[in-house]
């Protein structure tokens, strides 16, 4: 005679909005490190909003959970190499009365980037942030970027 066997979740098994989609068990909020990529380096946001099973130990983000996570991450990778912060890009663009697509058409980029760095979604590189500050710091700068931005 052969003993019952626990029967593993079928892959097409439809499972609850809390449970994981590894085991089926339910999860548990959870703060901790996580890790993100961010232009190639792993960034560690300590305290990260996070769903994990209790049994098997998967991690799931929900929706508002990734934005954060990509943000704070951005925030720390900016802070770490000495990058404008997203509300000082803000400030400059504002400080010269640009709008979104006025600043990008003087860097030669796409306006979603500059509303991308303002947001925190994405961050600028280290040439673009020397530019943004030249912008900033010096001045005539704004006038020399409108004579050679054609």
């Amino acid at each position: 005679m052969t003993t019952p066997r626990k029967r593993a979740r079928s892959p097409s098994q439809v499972l609850g909005p809390d449970a994981c989609p590894r085991c089926g068990t339910t999860m548990k909020e959870a703060r901790g490190v996580l890790r993100l990529p961010v232009n190639g380096e792993e960034v560690a946001v300590a305290h990260a909003t996070h769903q994990r099973c209790p049994k098997c130990k998967e991690v799931v983000l929900r929706l508002e959970d990734a934005r954060r996570l990509g943000e704070d991450a951005i925030a720390l990778y900016r802070k770490k190499h000495g990058l404008l912060a997203a509300a000082e890009i803000r400030a400059v663009r504002e400080r010269f009365d640009l709008t979104q697509g006025d600043l990008a058409k003087l860097l030669h980029l796409g306006q979603n980037t500059v509303s991308r760095w303002e947001a925190g979604r994405n961050v600028q590189t280290a040439a673009m942030d020397v530019l943004l500050r030249l912008l900033r710091d010096v001045p005539g700068s704004l006038e020399y970027l409108r004579r050679h931005a054609a």
